[in-house]
This record gives C-alpha cells, structure tokens and sequence, in this order.
C-alpha cells in the first residue's frame, strides 16, 4: 500500500480488512487496459452485514455508514488487486450505488454520500469521482446498500 494512502487510512482509523470472496459466478475485479473495475462491495465489517430497508428499517445515517462499508470494501478488494500497491490508483473514475428502500424514499444520493465521502477523504482530490445512486427494493442476503467502483490506474 503506498505510504501516502496507508497514512491517510490510518489517520481516519481505517484498517482495511480481507476481501470478500465471490458469492457467485464473479470475479471481485477485472483489469482492462487502464482500469480496475471493483465487483460490487456490501456492507460487512467483521462478518457482521448491515441489513434493512431505507424508510423502513434504517436512518439516512444508518444508510451512510453502511455505504462507507462498501467503500472500505472497495478499497480492500483493490489493495488486493493491486498486491497491496494502491498507489497505482491514478483516480477513482466512478462509484455505482444501489440502495434498498421503500418506494416513496427518495434521499439514495444521501445515502450514497458515505462511500463518497470516504473515497475522497481516502484519495484527496484523486478521489473525486463520477456516480449514481439508485433505489432498489431488495439487494442481495438483505443488504441496505451495494457499491461498486472503477479507477483508473497504472498498468
């Protein structure tokens, strides 16, 4: 991990975890050329998942920390992709984010904001990224909330 990003996560009191392995017929990321595409992250920490329904079950803020999951996710599985030389991360390019809710919640980008948030506090203005954020009624194993990401790096 490059010192800079080790430095900064450290600062924010992240440790980043083991990458999930694959539930399905998937690969946690792909290169092509100069990107790496992140498979879609989900909100567990210590195998703990963090499950609900937005405007039903969980807050905007609960929805939030559970984005940021995703986000530490991300990163761990590029730590992984990248053998632990993320700084070979050029920029984050996109973050795609879907949000389990009900149909009259309409704050998806809100939510969204906590993997946002720390994909730019992590990379500073190389963090700074295109996304979408959209409501969905179920997400897999009853997740709240699923992130996926691409950056560009150096080959």
């Amino acid at each position: 991990m490059s010192s800079h990003l080790k430095s900064r996560l450290k600062d924010l009191g992240i440790v980043l975890p083991t990458p999930a392995a694959p539930v399905a017929s998937y690969v946690p990321f792909v290169f092509s050329g100069s990107s790496l595409y992140v498979s879609g992250q989900l909100p567990i920490k210590d195998g703990n998942m963090i499950k609900g329904c937005l405007g039903k079950d969980l807050s905007i803020e609960q929805g939030q920390e559970a984005a940021k999951l995703c986000a530490i996710n991300i990163l761990a599985q590029a730590n992984a992709a990248l053998a632990g030389k993320l700084d070979r991360i050029v920029r984050c390019v996109k973050l795609g984010g879907f949000v389990a809710s009900t149909p009259d919640f309409f704050d998806h980008p809100k939510v969204m904001n906590g993997a946002s948030d720390l994909i730019v506090a992590a990379l500073s203005n190389a963090g700074k990224h295109a996304r979408f954020a959209v409501g969905v009624s179920a997400l897999p194993f009853g997740v709240a909330v699923e992130v996926d990401a691409v950056f560009e790096i150096i080959p």
